[in-house]
Parts: C-alpha cells; structure tokens; sequence
C-alpha cells in the first residue's frame, strides 16, 4: 500500500517538458517543465475563476433574463403596477355597475317605496294612526313645515347645498306616487334651456325611444336629478356641470311625450322624492 502510494506521488511530482517548435525549421519556440499536479493545479483554478466569472456575470448583467425561472427586477415592477391597474378596473367597474343599476332603475320606473308608503305598519299593513294634538302644538309644527320645506339634507348640509330650478313653468303634472309618476311636468316653450339643479356629474346622456333624449346628474349626497323629453342635449356622460348650468334644452321628445315639457325627476338613496318639496318651480 505504501509502495502504491508513493508511485502516485511519483508519478505526480514527476517532470514534463512541454516544447512548441517551429514545424518548418524545428526552431524551439516557447518550452514549459510541467508535472501532473501543476496541470491538476492550473486547470482546477482555471475551472473556479471560470465558474466564479460565470456566476458574476448572470448575476449582474441582463443576461440573467434569458435564464429560464429567473424573473427580472422589471418584469417583477411590471407585474406589480398591472396588478394594481387590474384592482383599479375592477373598482371602477363596481362604480359603475351600481350607477348603470341605479340609472336602469330610473328609466325603466322599477323603484323603491316613497318615504310617504314607507310609513305604513309592516305587521298590520296600515298607516300609524296620528295623535291628537293641541292647537300650540298644530301652529309649531306648521312653522317647522313652513322652513323645512325647501331642506333636503339636514341643516348644517342644507346651507351649503341649495337645489336650483331647471326651469321655470307650470306645473301640469304634478308628483302622484300612488300612480307612479315619481316626476313634475313643467310645461315650457320648445327649446327653453334646462339647467342643473346643482354641482355634479352627468351619468347618462343618451336618447331614448319613450322619453327622448334624457340626462342624468348624480350629485353630492346620493342624490340624482333627472331630466327627460329633452329636444337636444349639451352635456355627455362624464362631464361636470355647475349648479345652474345649460345641460339641455326642451323639446317633445319620446313616444311618451304629448308637448314641449320638461319632465323633471329627484331620487335620493334609491327614493323617488317629491321635487316640489325642494324647488320652487
């Protein structure tokens, strides 16, 4: 065993000389003395510094992309921003399905109960009877009609939102919830300019084949004003409109329509609401 490893040893200490000579003249060129282990040596280091360069230079160089299963800084920030627009579409979506919801439930009449039928007893089925009240009493709660009237919100809201007329005309048609014309009809010469009753966006602004061109505000509070039979129309979905501003201008349209009118609706939270109540006409 030990004459066996000696040999190895030998054999591995034992010089090489490595000659380039000129193929022509046999001149002797360049010579190296060389032993197995300097070869062992030199191609091993040669093998690390190759797979240490190697290693560098997919770490630190675009190179790196090419790998399979390798993902890139960008391509992570990509990933990470198309997620985040994804999340955003997907919201916006929402948004918009809930006004589409609400606007179909505006123009095809399918609504809730009005805050009048909503006072009735869900057990019995019939309206609370009132209380006998004295005449003080009558004369209070006259005043507190008299200056609630035009208030739609509470009063620290109300003194910073005043609904404003969009027109200005007789009524010919008044609000009749037990019929289900959930609207005001106000008569006014073709082409009279109908303005915004307050500061909001413009939902809907398309033609219909029953009310003509029709246009939808939805305001601060939940609020949604609605204005159909319209001739023409000077605002388009997504726009921005001041309270009092041209929205429209009168006309006959729709198959439903029997005159130059403005027919005039307010919802509030999926209500139908009286807008006598809220605008002097």
């Amino acid at each position: 065993m030990t004459n066996k490893k000696r040999k190895l040893k030998q054999k591995l200490l034992d010089k090489y000389r490595l000659v380039i000579l000129n193929d022509n003249t046999f001149e002797e060129k360049i010579s190296f003395n060389l032993t197995r282990l300097n070869v062992f040596v030199f191609f091993g280091f040669s093998a690390i510094v190759l797979i240490g360069l190697t290693a560098l230079l997919i770490a630190f160089t675009p190179l790196r992309e090419y790998i399979p299963g390798y993902s890139s800084t960008q391509l992570k920030k990509d990933a990470k921003s198309l997620a985040e627009k994804a999340d955003s579409l997907e919201m916006a979506l929402k948004i918009q399905k809930r006004q589409l919801n609400s606007i179909r439930k505006v123009l095809v009449g399918d609504v809730f109960p009005t805050k009048e039928e909503e006072q009735v007893d869900s057990t019995s089925g019939k309206k609370f009877e009132s209380l006998p009240t004295s005449v003080s009493d009558s004369l209070l709660r006259e005043e507190v009609a008299r200056e609630d009237k035009y208030n739609l919100f509470e009063k620290d809201e109300a003194n910073n939102f005043v609904l404003f007329p969009p027109v200005k005309g007789s009524i010919t048609e008044p609000y009749n919830a037990k019929e289900k014309h959930y609207a005001v009809d106000i008569v006014v010469a073709e082409g009279t300019p109908i303005k915004s009753v307050a500061d909001g966006t413009i939902i809907f602004s398309e033609w219909t084949a029953e009310t003509g061109y029709v246009i939808i505000v939805e305001h601060a509070n939940n609020l949604l004003s609605v204005y159909k039979h319209n001739q023409s129309l000077n605002k388009s979905q997504g726009d921005l409109v001041k309270s009092g501003e041209v929205i429209a201008f009168s006309g006959s349209g729709g198959s439903l329509s029997t005159g130059p009118h403005l027919h005039f609706e307010l919802w509030s939270n999926g209500y139908a609401l009286n807008p006598t109540q809220f605008i002097a006409f």
